[in-house]
């Protein structure tokens, strides 16, 4: 059965359409088709507070083909989310309601938490140790969300206001690192071993860029390397020697630091990068909420016949 999933984030729209399948009793997220659009509504809302006009044209148009889209392969069902810049956005809320009346999407504006929640959903399908403790770490263009596993079960999760578009717009506090480190030394037992997760479009670059094998993890002295050469040159030239694409060449370097700041924090040397995100939770999700719904109506048609 196939799903629509629509991630609105601060540097990018993204349309995943997918299915849950299954593998020799392991399930997985078969991806039929991916669409990402450099909306980038975080460049309004940092600068101005809120989404301009302009902006706000370029969104219906993104969802509309998104909506065209998702028609075309008959999903089941759609859902679209809006991360960190439309929970800031003043006119939020009457952008949504605008969408919603152009093009028939609703759109969720979901807190970070909700946004943590989807996105850890689907490592309970990547095949690893679930019962050693593990932390993931999610950077996004507004926000970065950083959570703690242990015996499978999340046990301590914050949603941090810094971010690639947010760095690059000078938005960030600086008191904000203080906290993140503060946070970690209280909420992470550093004496127990943990396995380290990074997820987000620009971690997924990296790994490319890097040639690390799909299961392989990233070496921090890697990444800190590549940061340099990529620092090396201008945004021209590193979207040429990289094969980037403008909007991904410019956040690139501040996720680099972002990462490596956790990490040092951590006494991290090396990290997985499973590629899976925002809108893979929103699939899965959809699957979880659909099986549970053909239960209950199995359960209550048999009620019935009883009866």
């Amino acid at each position: 059965m196939k799903f629509g999933a629509i991630d609105i984030g601060t540097n990018a729209a993204r349309l995943l359409i997918g299915e849950v399948c299954q593998d020799e009793g392991h399930s997985y997220i078969k991806k039929l088709s991916y669409t990402r659009l450099p909306l980038r509504l975080g460049g309004d809302v940092f600068d101005y507070g809120e989404i301009t006009p302009k902006k706000e044209e370029e969104f219906i148009k993104t969802m509309k083909a998104f909506q065209l889209i998702a028609d075309i392969f008959d999903v089941k069902e759609l859902r679209a989310c809006a991360t960190s810049a439309m929970r800031e956005a003043k006119n939020g809320e009457k952008v949504a309601k605008s969408i919603a009346k152009e093009t028939g999407i609703k759109i969720e504006v979901i807190s970070g938490d909700e946004e943590a929640r989807l996105i850890f959903g689907t490592f309970f399908l990547l095949d690893f140790d679930k019962t050693t403790p593990f932390i993931v770490i999610d950077v996004g263009g507004g926000s970065t969300e950083i959570s703690v596993f242990e015996r499978g079960e999340r046990v301590a999760a914050k949603s941090f206001e810094v971010g690639t578009v947010r760095t690059l717009k000078g938005k960030t506090n600086d008191t904000i690192w203080g906290e993140i480190g503060s946070w970690l030394h209280k909420n992470i037992d550093e004496s127990i071993p943990h396995n380290y997760f990074a997820t987000g479009g620009n971690i997924n670059k990296i790994h490319k860029i890097l040639g690390v094998k799909q299961f392989e993890n990233i070496k921090l002295d890697e990444m800190l390397t590549l940061r340099e050469e990529l620092a090396s040159y201008n945004l021209e030239d590193r979207m040429e020697k990289f094969q980037l694409k403008p909007d991904r060449a410019d956040v690139i370097i501040p996720a680099c630091d972002i990462y490596s700041y956790i990490f040092k924090e951590l006494n991290v040397n090396s990290f997985a990068v499973p590629k899976v995100g925002l809108s893979d939770g929103i699939i899965y999700d959809l699957h979880l909420k659909h099986i549970k719904s053909e239960k209950f109506t199995k359960a209550k048609k048999k009620q019935i016949k009883i009866n």
